[in-house]
């Protein structure tokens, strides 16, 4: 079950502030989040791993971010938001089909 937490953070893979809305699961800047969450937004998740954002999907209009736990392994899947970083969504894309 979902959980809105509004909290802002620094990003510890690129040092980027970012400001959350309650929605925020990720930076907008590298596209990097932290794996804090077992249900989304319930903090409830000890790993505390870095989740690196290996592949882009996109259905329709729509793009989505697979993340991977760089501690445990664990693999989630994010909705891209419109203040992400474009040439970073598109850079993971290509990076993933040079694989």
């Amino acid at each position: 079950m979902f959980k809105r937490t509004i909290e802002d953070f620094i990003c510890e893979h690129c040092g980027e502030q970012v400001t959350g809305n309650g929605f925020t699961n990720h930076c907008p800047q590298c596209l990097w989040s932290k794996h804090v969450d077992i249900d989304p937004g319930d903090r409830r998740e000890g790993c505390g791993g870095m989740m690196r954002p290996i592949e882009i999907q996109k259905k329709g209009k729509e793009y989505t971010i697979l993340q991977t736990c760089q501690k445990c392994g664990f693999t989630r899947v994010n909705k891209a938001q419109k203040e992400d970083n474009f040439d970073m969504i598109l850079q993971i894309a290509a990076e993933k089909t040079q694989n």
